[in-house]
């Protein structure tokens, strides 16, 4: 994986719109890129280079491309062989006549190029990826779209691809299995793309694929089918939101951005979802009747990442609020686990992207076993969307940082109102219901209010950038917020951060602490406090500098420490949402002062397709 994007047109060279199109999906994490052009007389011209686009655009500019009418290009994280011209995208077949970019692995791959190296074929690069080009040339006899099914049935693992053909300069051949892609539909040009995002400045008509189709595509016509070659009729999508939101503005980072959004973009989760006057929740695209609601006995999240530590969150609330046992699996441990899914069982898996291999697996398994499927993302339109067929969307609008923020924050506000709907179906009565849903809606103010301490977190920040290790602790409904706090100081400084339960400290990890490693300590005016405060006494006494997230002007932190980040008071539901906001700018701050590289660090991917 990461990145694909493909174009075929009559009247408009394909190399600025692929070149565009990869810029567009840079956000998703790479480390080369490539692009492959063919003529109208069936030559082939590739071009691969390590790091940006930026260098593969240089790269270009010293070669005649514009008779150049189709084409496919890639961005690369990768999965097998290190980052190299060779192990780039896209890759060639041996005679050179069909081009390949592909996200997803393929798990067959040793048994197929032992096959092929047999053969006959010679094989440039590590990766798993160069064994389809080479198969398609195996199974070609004049056929494009045949030789294309004949290749993809031998394929195991997940794959998207785009497929270019030297014999014809008219067509480009892409098929799915486990990672998405999406057509773009312009009248005289037709596009191809792992993510809608390399689309919508160009068009806003688009086809989904679904898992095990490919489409034949030309400048004027896309014929979907099944990779058995039978027949697909697809409606058509349109993309209605706003790429002129994905600008940088006055920010210097999108991450910086993306929270500053936060006010806005939890707002736009909640907008319209909560019933004042009833006190409750409505959530339209859970589908469910109160009857169905009122016979859900056990609630399951599935999840990933910063999905895992909202869906973490999650079951606090279910079960405090909601009064339904919950408990949450990492998507990946899902399926392996076969995991006893009982009748009546609500099933949630949330992903950002909506397309989170992992999870959409998860989906699946869920699905096969009966379940209640409601999912939780952001893109309309997703696979896990599509594939769930019922859920809430989180209208976060478009998140270009890898690492998570607003996601992460609307998840949290729609898994409340969802535990809000749910205790309201079941025992909590009008006042309660009327409180928390007040509660609900001061929560982009209280974010507001929390952005407003960032230059105290950015001074705090400063000061600790050169810890190499520090721990965050938490207790109740704080302890996810403490392990998204780690990891998101994981993800862009490249420190070594981990999230404890405070308890949990002493059990073990309490022997690493000392005057090198810091502690990271949730002391809000909730449930639990008085123990934290017991906690810090401990960490203090190993030297252990302490930085504290306090409710409002509470000085109980005082004595142990002049590193306080105050946050606003609120429901112990409410404060981990400004507690995460308050750790997502201590995070930023931290890695800007050791001056990382903050929207894309190294190794990481926004949407991870792979599993």
């Amino acid at each position: 994986m990461c990145g694909i994007v493909g174009y075929i047109g009559s009247e408009k060279a394909a190399a600025p719109f692929l070149l565009d199109g990869l810029k567009r999906l840079e956000y998703r994490g790479y480390d080369s890129a490539g692009i492959s052009l063919v003529n109208s007389s069936g030559h082939i011209l590739t071009v691969k280079s390590i790091g940006k686009v930026v260098h593969l655009e240089q790269k270009c500019q010293s070669i005649q491309c514009s008779d150049m009418y189709a084409g496919i290009a890639h961005t690369r994280w990768a999965t097998h062989g290190a980052p190299s011209e060779n192990n780039a995208h896209p890759h060639l077949s041996g005679s050179g006549k069909f081009a390949v970019v592909h996200n997803g692995i393929i798990e067959n791959y040793s048994e197929l190029r032992k096959r092929l190296s047999m053969a006959g074929h010679k094989f440039v690069s590590d990766t798993d990826t160069e064994v389809i080009p080479h198969l398609i040339e195996e199974f070609y006899n004049g056929d494009f779209a045949a030789a294309v099914t004949g290749a993809v049935q031998q394929l195991s693992g997940t794959y998207g691809i785009a497929v270019l053909c030297a014999d014809y300069p008219d067509m480009m051949i892409t098929a799915r299995h486990g990672s998405p892609i999406v057509i773009g539909l312009a009248g005289n040009a037709n596009m191809v793309a792992s993510d809608v995002t390399a689309l919508v400045s160009y068009t806003r008509d688009v086809l989904y694929l679904n898992d095990d189709e490919m489409a034949i595509i030309t400048p004027s016509h896309v014929e979907v089918r099944t990779i058995n070659n039978v027949p697909v009729t697809r409606e058509v999508s349109r993309i209605s939101w706003d790429v002129s939101a994905d600008g940088k503005g006055t920010f210097e980072h999108f991450m910086l951005k993306e929270i500053y959004e936060q006010p806005e973009s939890v707002g736009n989760a909640i907008r319209g979802r909560i019933d004042l006057k009833a006190g409750n929740a409505k959530l339209s695209g859970l589908d469910l009747t109160p009857r169905e609601m009122a016979l859900i006995n056990r609630i399951v999240v599935a999840a990933c990442g910063s999905s895992f530590h909202a869906g973490l969150l999650g079951t606090y609330y279910f079960e405090d609020i909601s009064g339904i046992p919950a408990s949450v699996e990492q998507a990946a441990e899902f399926r392996y686990r076969n995991p006893i899914i009982e009748p009546n069982t609500l099933v949630l898996p949330i992903s950002q992207s909506g397309e989170t291999a992992d999870t959409l697996a998860a989906v699946r398994e869920a699905v096969n076993k009966g379940a209640i499927v409601a999912a939780i993302c952001n893109v309309v339109g997703s696979t896990i969307a599509r594939e769930s067929g019922r859920g809430i969307y989180l209208h976060a609008g478009s998140e270009i940082s890898v690492a998570s923020t607003k996601a992460f924050t609307c998840q949290v506000a729609v898994l409340l109102m969802l535990a809000l709907l749910l205790g309201r179906n079941r025992r909590m009565n009008h006042e309660t219901g009327t409180e928390l849903s007040q509660e609900i809606m001061r929560i982009p103010s209280l974010i507001q209010e929390v952005l407003k301490q960032a230059p105290t977190i950015e001074a705090i920040a400063k000061k600790h950038a050169n810890a190499h290790d520090l721990f965050y602790i938490g207790r109740g409904c704080l302890y996810p917020a403490a392990l998204e706090g780690a990891l998101k100081l994981k993800e862009i400084s490249y420190v070594h951060a981990e999230g404890y339960q405070a308890a949990e400290l002493k059990h073990g990890p309490i022997a690493l602490l000392d005057e090198h490693v810091p502690v990271v300590a949730l002391c809000n005016d909730i449930p639990g406090k008085d123990k934290m405060l017991g906690n810090i006494q401990e960490c203090r006494a190993r030297q252990s500098p302490v930085i504290a997230v306090v409710t409002g002007d509470d000085d109980c932190c005082a004595p142990f420490t002049e590193d306080i980040i105050r946050v606003p008071a609120s429901s112990r539901f409410v404060a981990p949402i400004t507690t995460v906001v308050a750790l997502q700018l201590f995070a930023y701050y931290f890695a800007k002062e050791r001056g990382c590289e903050i929207d894309q660090p190294r190794n990481l991917a926004k949407s991870v397709t792979v599993e």
